[in-house]
């Protein structure tokens, strides 16, 4: 039986990384030609552009284009006659289309549940609350924690908590007080945080789920009790030693987690993450992969989580890809690489390595004006056909750049060198007109390749009338 002859579309910047993966594909059942169409980047392409200038196709059983190519494949491929796929987006995971290792993970899946923190609900009112809780629970949180402040009145906490009861929300109130823990529960509260060996006797007056803590850090002890009590009495509980802050017991207070893991195996365990997010002057998508490899390994089955700070203002959204993450490596007994760039803000996991031989190659072939933009190790490189110039800070192509009168093209280029100056500085990948990589931290609008591109501002004809003054 023969093998299939396949012929792969590609752009010149693309051609060597695509004969790289290709080549590591073992047992290939198929044989192939990489053929690159006149551009340089396979995502600027479109099935009307392939049609046009791919070139004879005879003797190929199958065609893959770019995975980020626009248009209607199943059109280019009844007019080429040959059966026509897109290939992935990303080239590493193309194995898996010919029976190779998929590099993809299945994401839908995580054991450890986000509790979400309002910690200033006493100061908010009731639509305020559910504006949150929405935001919350839209970042991955299955519960709404209602935190209550010291020496402060919550007057609306029997109605908050019923309005996002009846809104379908789980909740939990967090308060040292007795008065606020009763009345919470007896508004609905599915969880209340935090009872203690000082504080049990409210077991008793209580339908919610309690979250026990011990009365202090050095007392493990305490802890222990109220696990017994809950187990004797066959009542359902979440235990919670207390993750200390940096500097202040941290190590100590990750051994007592895996001291209460140790010891009981089967109890429903919580780690709140605050105190380290919150304390830590650091970006906190790094932060909470590592405490949600810990939670993961320890069998940690709830965290409790908030938003304060302005550094931590996604941090629920991390923590809910961290979870994912996190099981999936678990799950399939990997580290935690290449599951998933979603904790990848500020660098690139892998960069596409064009060499400055390959980029003075590109511009020998450029006949027309349009200034192309290409990052290598040497820095941003921006030519035309009157040159090319390379240079690490976008005001240094300044007496380059020749756009006179045309204020579209210069505010284009003004933009498209100040995001290729961010990604060099930070060592993320840089594609002429398309939007920088950040990770979980801004939401990402599905790509229909079907659809074009609107015409962005820049090649608009301003309107004189509308201009400022």
């Amino acid at each position: 039986m023969s093998k299939n002859h396949i012929l792969f579309i590609t752009g010149k910047l693309a051609e060597n990384n695509l004969s790289k993966v290709l080549n590591r594909i073992e047992n290939k059942e198929f044989t192939y030609e990489i053929r690159c169409v006149n551009i340089n980047v396979a995502a600027l392409m479109t099935t009307e552009l392939i049609a046009k200038k791919m070139g004879p196709i005879n003797g190929f059983d199958k065609i893959i284009i770019p995975g980020k190519a626009r248009g209607d494949i199943k059109e280019l491929e009844k007019n080429l006659g040959i059966p026509t796929e897109r290939g992935p987006e990303e080239l590493k995971d193309l194995p898996a289309m010919f029976g190779g290792e998929s590099l993809k993970y299945d994401l839908t899946q995580y054991e450890v549940h986000i509790f979400a923190e309002i910690t200033d609900a006493p100061m908010l009112d009731i639509d305020s609350i559910l504006d949150l809780a929405r935001e919350y629970q839209r970042n991955g949180a299955e519960v709404i924690d209602i935190g209550c402040l010291p020496n402060q009145n919550f007057p609306h906490l029997t109605e908050t908590i019923q309005e996002l009861k009846r809104n379908k929300f789980y909740v939990s109130i967090d308060s040292h007080n007795r008065e606020e823990i009763m009345e919470g529960s007896k508004a609905g509260a599915d969880y209340v945080l935090s009872l203690k060996k000082d504080n049990f006797d409210i077991l008793d007056s209580i339908s919610s789920t309690p979250v026990i803590i011990p009365n202090s850090t050095d007392d493990f002890d305490s802890l222990v009790w109220c696990i017994e009590k809950c187990k004797a009495d066959n009542r359902n509980f979440i235990a919670d030693p207390i993750l200390d802050p940096l500097n202040f017991g941290f190590t100590d207070s990750l051994m007592r987690y895996h001291k209460l893991r140790q010891m009981y195996p089967d109890i429903n365990i919580m780690m709140g993450t605050g105190n380290i997010t919150e304390l830590t002057h650091a970006d906190t998508s790094g932060i909470t992969a590592i405490l949600m490899g810990i939670i993961t390994e320890l069998k940690v089955n709830h965290i409790l989580t908030a938003q304060v700070s302005n550094h931590c203002r996604t941090v629920i959204r991390e923590t809910d890809i961290a979870r994912r993450i996190m099981h999936a490596a678990a799950k399939n007994n990997v580290t935690p690489k290449h599951i998933d760039n979603g904790l990848l803000v500020n660098h690139a996991a892998e960069l596409n390595k064009v060499t400055s031989e390959e980029i003075e190659e590109l511009y020998k072939k450029v006949k027309d004006k349009n200034y192309r933009i290409i990052l290598s190790k040497d820095g941003i490189n921006l030519f035309n056909k009157s040159g090319r110039i390379v240079a690490d800070d976008p005001y240094d192509f300044y007496d380059f750049i020749d756009v006179e009168g045309d204020i579209g093209h210069a505010y284009y280029l003004g933009i498209e060198l100040a995001r290729a100056q961010i990604a060099f500085q930070l060592g993320k990948e840089y594609e002429q007109d398309e939007e920088l990589e950040w990770g979980c931290l801004l939401d990402k609008e599905t790509d229909d390749k079907m659809e074009f591109k609107e015409t962005r501002s820049t090649y608009k004809k301003k309107n004189k009338n509308n201009e400022n003054p």
